[in-house]
């Protein structure tokens, strides 16, 4: 016997094969349309990194213009503030020296350029320490702050002593050894320009060269120098600072060595400063092996 196919059977086999076409079709559209988003986002991250080379120098910039207005800044409030107690502090740079003025406009003109110089002088601290956030900021770790945390009172601390060394020290030497030079052949007459120039040039370095330990610590801390190096390099080191003291101190013997032992003995401080740190780093990394 033969089976007569049922019609409206057929009709149901080709409606369920039209629906699971369907269905594929809608998976696969279904499944393209969830992809694409993802490569759009890739595709996004991609055009960002592309869009930004320039980003870190942005940066660098930014803090490059927030390191000079601090200075600035700094540098503008010590000026207003030694500029309005010019009659507290006058006698006491003097140290009861004559002096002369030539003309009214000599004055202000004196109490200006005083003022900025020793603005500068008292902001010096401030800005080495702005410069030193804006250049160990990519150089000194972030596990590691404690040389930063601790260097602006060790760091004005020493600018201090070098000004007190050059104020008491070398300034008084070096004065009255070249009035008395000077009056064996001439009748010195000392301005007050004059005066507070030689007085600058006299105490200033001084406090810039009493930075020296810091300096150390810091090549140190970025492992450019270590205390075996330091040692070996001492002649040329003494040799050097013998050349500075030259070129800072009057050209006489006595004021020569006064001014170079000192130094001597920052550079020997700064080899133990840099030795002891040596050693705590090495007892730290004991434990870790």
């Amino acid at each position: 016997m033969v089976r007569k196919q049922d019609p409206d059977r057929n009709s149901k086999n080709k409606d369920t094969g039209k629906v699971k076409e369907i269905d594929k079709t809608t998976t696969s559209t279904g499944s393209s349309k969830v992809e694409k988003p993802t490569e759009d986002v890739d595709t996004g991250k991609a055009d960002q990194l592309e869009e930004d080379p320039f980003e870190p120098l942005v940066e660098q910039l930014e803090s490059l213009r927030s390191l000079l207005i601090k200075s600035a800044v700094t540098f503008v409030l010590w000026f207003l503030i030694v500029f309005a107690t010019v009659r507290w502090w006058f006698p006491v740079v003097s140290m009861g020296a004559d002096m002369v003025v030539f003309g009214p406009f000599e004055v202000i003109r004196f109490y200006i350029r005083t003022s900025a110089a020793m603005s500068l002088g008292l902001s010096i601290p401030f800005i080495c320490w702005f410069l030193w956030q804006y250049v160990s900021s990519g150089m000194i770790e972030k596990k590691n702050p404690q040389l930063l945390k601790g260097s602006m009172g060790f760091m004005f601390g020493l600018f201090l002593v070098g000004i007190a060394f050059g104020y008491f020290v070398v300034h008084p030497l070096s004065y009255f050894f070249l009035i008395q030079m000077g009056e064996r052949n001439f009748d010195v007459l000392v301005t007050a320009d004059e005066y507070m120039s030689f007085l600058l040039i006299t105490t200033i370095p001084f406090g810039l060269i009493f930075q020296l330990p810091l300096i150390v610590l810091f090549l140190n801390h970025i492992e450019v120098l270590d205390s075996t190096l330091m040692k070996k390099s001492r002649k040329f080191a003494y040799f050097g600072l013998l050349v500075l003291t030259a070129i800072i101190a009057p050209p006489d013997f006595f004021t020569h060595i006064i001014t170079l032992l000192p130094m001597i003995g920052l550079y020997e401080f700064s080899i133990i400063l840099v030795r002891r740190k040596e050693k705590r780093a090495d007892k730290k990394k004991e434990p870790e092996a």
